[in-house]
């Protein structure tokens, strides 16, 4: 699988699971936190490999990004700060569910603005067989993704 669908293969994964929590009845507490963990692992491991494995080909590939790949490690910094939140958060908390809101409006605009603006420059500037070996070690990078979000390069940065 090439590099560009991995990420929108786990950009589609964490939508649905988005829209569980937005039908998730407001009583579930028990499935409202086990979304929210769910969340949580799969951002956790997309924002490892995007950062280790993806974003530094890309900038590579394609200079003219970089912009935008300093732009995308500030908005996970961001997202990643929220996750380490919302993991130690309980879900009766009056601010569980507004905090995974702000959380996936974030993470909605940054999904955004790479499959519409970056995807396309990335794709043209790396051609297909590139993309399938970038593929591969992002999947292989999966298996080395911390538990932690704070774990993340931009957490800390």
């Amino acid at each position: 699988m090439d590099a560009i669908v991995l990420l929108r293969e786990d950009h589609k994964t964490v939508e649905k699971l988005f829209k569980g929590f937005e039908r998730a009845d407001d009583d579930d507490l028990r499935g409202k936190r086990e979304l929210a963990d769910e969340v949580i692992r799969e951002l956790t491991t997309h924002a490892w490999i995007e950062e280790r494995v993806f974003y530094p080909a890309a900038r590579e590939a394609a200079p003219d990004t970089k912009d935008h790949v300093l732009e995308s490690v500030e908005e996970h910094h961001a997202v990643l700060w929220m996750l380490s939140e919302l993991a130690g958060l309980d879900a009766a908390d009056e601010r569980f569910d507004a905090k995974m809101t702000v959380l996936m409006e974030n993470v909605r605009h940054h999904v955004e603005e790479e499959e519409k603006e970056w995807f396309p420059e990335v794709r043209k500037a790396m051609g297909r067989n590139r993309l399938v070996e970038l593929g591969e070690r992002m999947e292989a990078a999966r298996k080395d993704a911390p538990d932690s979000p704070l774990d993340v390069p931009s957490a800390d940065e």
